[in-house]
């Protein structure tokens, strides 16, 4: 089969190289041609473009590079004609996914959507189309399949979490060294410019409180090094760490983590977090005004009560963080609470299974069903 895959962000990258490894397993001769990362590469994809070319946050950073996401679509759409793929595997990325997946359902081609856009916190109207151009929608939050079926009559699959099986068989032959034995505070500040510029300069003021704590940020994989010194250079219980990210959380004893997966994934680790976010005032004003949801962190939706703290937008100052990063460390009560909390996370997001294989398999019997429609009788 020769599959045509588009992932749009690191976490994409992350998922589809899993995808791409299991679905190997199963047709050897599976060619994939990707709009990905350096891990889709590695796991035998023929990488198009890389995400770092694609990803823009927030209204106003849109708005801004609008006419480079149009010539984006239009490449992408000629590309994929060129390529004549048997079926396009979409990975998140809704913004630009979802209108390639409008476009190719008119063409002809079966559309896998792996990872579904969060119509349940915003654009809820989006589901109409998504149901009419999407062939097969696999589903990684439990409640995703009941919310799907509930409200709008739409069977899809729950895969499980991949998170929960890449994190599992993590294991680095060495330990990060962090270049001294003081317990170690990740940081985690996001995989744009835009987001690291706003955020990181606030987390790394906390770290003056705690002088007997290594700071290390976690760089943006395929972020220059210069883009980080000037930030990083006035503390001097800071340092930094490249593509070490998990190897970083393993050795944590807590962590300032931006939203979005890196929630989860801190959690999933058992490192107790402060979410910070911090963005576009514009920006954040028109997201307030029309998202629909009661918390910004993973970790928090998916167990619909606030586990881990978040400080959002104002709330997010080095004097805020101080005070809950000063609990997660030394108060015993809420250490414990938060280790049975996560022991409840990781059991919801195990019921599917591993959800990588899981997908490959689903994929694969949904190929063969459209393989023997196409054959004649």
């Amino acid at each position: 089969m020769r599959y045509y895959v588009i992932a749009g962000e690191a976490s994409g990258d992350l998922h589809g190289s899993n995808l791409l490894k299991e679905l190997k397993k199963s047709d050897a001769s599976a060619e994939f041609r990707c709009w990905g990362g350096d891990l889709m590469q590695a796991a035998g994809g023929n990488i198009v473009k890389h995400y770092r070319e694609l990803a823009f946050m927030g209204f106003v950073e849109v708005l801004m590079n609008i006419r480079t996401i149009f010539r984006n679509l239009a490449f992408c759409k000629k590309d994929i004609e060129q390529q004549q793929p048997d079926a396009l595997i979409l990975i998140d990325y809704p913004g630009f996914n979802l209108r390639i997946a409008e476009w190719a359902k008119e063409k002809g081609i079966p559309v896998i959507f792996y990872i579904s856009p969060q119509v349940w916190a915003w654009k809820e109207n989006r589901v109409k189309k998504m149901k009419q151009h999407i062939d097969q929608m696999l589903v990684i939050l439990p409640f995703e399949k009941d919310y799907y079926q509930r409200r709008w009559n739409w069977t899809v699959e729950y895969v499980g979490h991949p998170l929960v099986q890449v994190i599992d068989e993590f294991n680095p032959p060495t330990p990060l060294d962090t270049g001294d034995n003081k317990p170690v505070i990740a940081i985690l500040p996001g995989s744009r410019k835009q987001e690291i510029l706003k955020k990181l300069p606030v987390m790394l003021e906390v770290s003056r409180f705690f002088p007997d704590h290594r700071f290390i940020v976690a760089k943006a994989p395929g972020m220059e090094n210069q883009f980080y010194e000037s930030m990083l250079a006035p503390f001097d219980n800071v340092g930094a760490v490249s593509n070490q990210t998990y190897a970083l959380l393993k050795k944590s004893v807590a962590a300032l983590v931006t939203s979005g997966t890196a929630t989860l994934e801190t959690a999933l680790f058992g490192v107790p977090e402060v979410v910070c976010y911090k963005g576009n005032a514009i920006s954040y004003s028109i997201a307030k005004r029309i998202i629909n949801i009661k918390y910004i962190s993973l970790v928090n939706l998916i167990m619909d009560r606030l586990v881990v703290k978040e400080l959002i937008q104002h709330d997010m100052t080095a004097e805020k963080i101080r005070q809950e990063l000063q609990l997660l460390l030394f108060d015993e009560t809420k250490q414990a609470k938060l280790k049975s909390d996560y022991k409840e996370l990781k059991s919801l997001l195990s019921l599917g299974g591993p959800a990588s294989a899981n997908a490959a398999r689903l994929i694969i019997d949904f190929m063969q069903t459209v393989t023997s429609a196409k054959s004649p009788a």
